[in-house]
């Protein structure tokens, strides 16, 4: 099946034969389509619609067999290299199932991974620069408290948010509310993280409950809702939560 999929992609990837738009296309155009793919899945996941999951499973697929077929044209890697890859590295890192019993952590495995791939030394070496903001903000703070440097409680956190609320009130300059925001976002972040929850997922669902009220405000007001006064608006807003 996997192979069949390879085939189709070498086809379309054919100088002389293929599609035109695939034979043009190289790693980094594809890369963002790789990520959106992604999110399609996770989209999928959320809305707990097992049909779109199916789909947007196998359009992630062809993002990994796009790229390992790029890298064989170039003489790197094929697919069989990207397979062999991951079992070995999931065999690797689950010595427990694997092999005798005794082994180190997860994440002490993939710290002696990173060490051995990498000249960085560093705690935050590894984290992709291309995550979405949010989430490499989370996993840089994880790896920094790995080290001790972490807040003892969330309330060291909590008392960091209200800091950098006061540093973006106060700041000068657009370029400094910039800075500042950013600040700020990251301690928010770092505050969800103390108290155990996940800043994507509790964003995410923030943004999902804003749409529906907002969706329900604009079902109610109908063709007429643009043109409302802000005070109706929230007023309409409040019946919604309401309800």
């Amino acid at each position: 099946m996997l192979e069949e999929l390879r085939d189709i992609m070498a086809r379309l990837r054919d100088p002389e034969t293929g599609c035109p738009w695939d034979v043009e296309q190289d790693f980094r155009t594809i890369a963002p389509y790789t990520i959106e793919e992604a999110y399609e899945v996770a989209d999928a996941i959320e809305r707990d619609d097992m049909a779109a999951l199916r789909d947007e499973l196998g359009d992630l697929q062809l993002q990994v067999v796009f790229h390992a077929r790029m890298a064989e044209e170039a003489g790197a890697f094929d697919l069989k290299d990207v397979l062999d890859s991951i079992s070995a590295k999931m065999i690797r890192r689950h010595p427990h199932v694997f092999g005798d019993g005794a082994s180190p952590g997860w994440e002490e495995i993939k710290a002696a991974e990173r060490a051995g791939a990498s000249e960085d030394g560093s705690a935050l070496a590894g984290v992709a620069s291309a995550l979405p903001a949010l989430l490499r903000a989370e996993k840089l703070q994880k790896r920094a408290a790995r080290t001790g440097f972490d807040w003892p409680d969330p309330d060291g956190a909590r008392d960091k948010v209200a800091e950098e609320i006061d540093e973006v009130r106060t700041a000068a300059t657009d370029a400094d509310r910039f800075e500042e925001m950013g600040d700020l976002l990251f301690a928010v972040v770092n505050w969800s993280r103390k108290l155990g929850i996940d800043p994507e997922a509790a964003l995410r669902a923030a943004n999902l409950k804003f749409e529906k009220r907002f969706r329900a405000m604009e079902d109610i007001a109908g063709e007429a809702f643009k043109g409302l006064s802000l005070e109706d608006k929230e007023a309409l807003w409040v019946r919604v939560k309401r309800s």
